[in-house]
């Protein structure tokens, strides 16, 4: 490990003995320099070291990822913080829904309920019926309510292969689910 260089050695320790000193001269090391980077994109103080946080705690989660034949650990912390902050922006430009308001007496009959009961049970089987990977993407990025960029990183596959079994199981479940009542 001597040819590598000190920021490297210290993420190869995180990753191959999850070495909490080494994280925490990491740390040290990047969260100022990723704090600084984003104030200069345009971020707020607090936001910036909200994501920084982020960012490192992310670094640590996904050691086991790194490699130093692909990447250098500037590099590789410095993506992962600009991820972490494109996370937040859409979290934040996400629109919070609307409180749903009854009228009185507008309560659903007992058509509407099982007619609802048997659109979830075709739904449930039709997603049982997508091939596992198409299945498991599909669960996770809206079920799960994670990004495809989350997915990608998660599961350890190429962005591009994410998109490819949503886009191919939500066209299977489309197919599948034609004859439900659209409102």
């Amino acid at each position: 490990m001597t040819e590598f260089s000190e920021e490297t050695q210290a993420m190869l320790a995180i990753r191959d003995e999850r070495d909490r000193a080494a994280f925490a001269k990491l740390f040290r090391m990047f969260a100022p320099r990723i704090k600084g980077f984003l104030i200069k994109g345009g971020c707020g103080a607090a936001q910036a070291e909200e994501i920084a946080q982020e960012a490192m705690l992310r670094v640590w989660h996904k050691a086991a990822l790194y490699d130093p034949h692909r990447a250098n650990v500037s590099a590789w912390i410095f993506t992962i913080a600009r991820n972490a902050r494109v996370d937040m922006l859409r979290r934040e430009a996400r629109p919070m829904p609307e409180e749903m308001k009854e009228e009185p007496g507008s309560e659903p009959d007992a058509g509407q309920i099982v007619a609802l009961e048997q659109e979830a049970t075709q739904l449930r089987e039709a997603i049982a019926g997508l091939k596992p990977a198409q299945r498991e993407v599909i669960e996770r990025a809206y079920l799960g309510e994670l990004t495809h960029q989350e997915l990608s990183e998660e599961m350890g596959i190429p962005m591009g292969t994410i998109k490819s079994r949503i886009r191919l199981g939500l066209e299977r479940l489309r197919h599948d689910l034609k004859g439900l009542r659209t409102p």
